[in-house]
Order: C-alpha cells, then structure tokens, then sequence
C-alpha cells in the first residue's frame, strides 16, 4: 500500500493539496496586487504569503495569490482560503473578515487539532494583507 493510500484527512484536504487554488509561482510583478500579508517562520515550519487585488470602488477582492512553505494542511488552507474568498466574484472586504480559521477548517472537511494551527495562519496571513492594504488606502 502506498503511503498515499494511508491519507488521513478528508478528500477536500487532498484535493486542495494535489491541486492546490490561487498558488502564485514565482514573485508578484510590480502592481499585481495592493496587498500582501505574510506570517509564520521557518522555526516553527510553516509560512504562508498571501496577495490580494482589490477592487476600490466596490471593496471586492477580485483575486487571491498565495506562496507556503509547510505541510499539506498549510497548503490546503491556503487554498481554500483564497477559493472562499473569490468565489462569486469576490467577497467584500468586511464580509472576508468575519471567516475565522474553524469556516476555513470545515470548509475542508474538517483537520486533525495538531494541525488547526494552518487555517490560523491563512487568515492571519490576509488579516495582514487587509491591514496592509488599508493603511495604504
């Protein structure tokens, strides 16, 4: 049985793993976005960058990018993260606020509690790119 077999998480995890949603290869070009967050720290073993391009007028987040160094969990919610807030054209800025890292946990079928830590980091990650892109505005 290939250790892949052995998965222990739900099907949504996985699937955002293997393929994962707003992934940003390489650096951002100059302009791309209004906003970037970043937390974690190679100590600890995960980080997650994030990306957000906002439309001003409407307050929409018309796109989310995303870079991590960590496990499949923290790959996975920053996926889905960045799938919840972009869906239906984008959620406004103070709608996207209100998730908190348990929607992002059961959104993806739930995560072990060793794990939680990652869908924190994800929206502590925008909560960043939002404070970011406000004192800019």
């Amino acid at each position: 049985m290939a250790d892949v077999d052995k998965w222990i998480y739900s099907a949504v995890v996985k699937d955002h793993f293997m393929h994962p949603r707003g992934f940003l290869m390489g650096e951002p070009k100059e302009g791309e976005f209004d906003a970037h967050g970043e937390v974690g720290s190679f100590a600890c073993g995960d980080i997650i960058k994030l990306w957000i391009k906002i439309d001003k007028k409407t307050e929409r987040i018309t796109d989310v990018k995303w870079q991590t160094w960590g496990c499949a969990t923290a790959i996975a919610s920053a996926s889905m993260f960045s799938e919840m807030l972009t869906e239906n054209e984008g959620m406004n800025i103070d709608e996207a606020m209100k998730i908190t890292p348990k929607d992002i946990a059961e959104k993806l079928g739930g995560l072990p509690a060793r794990k939680f830590h990652c869908s924190i980091l994800a929206d502590k990650a925008f909560k960043k790119a939002v404070e970011a892109y406000r004192l800019r505005s």
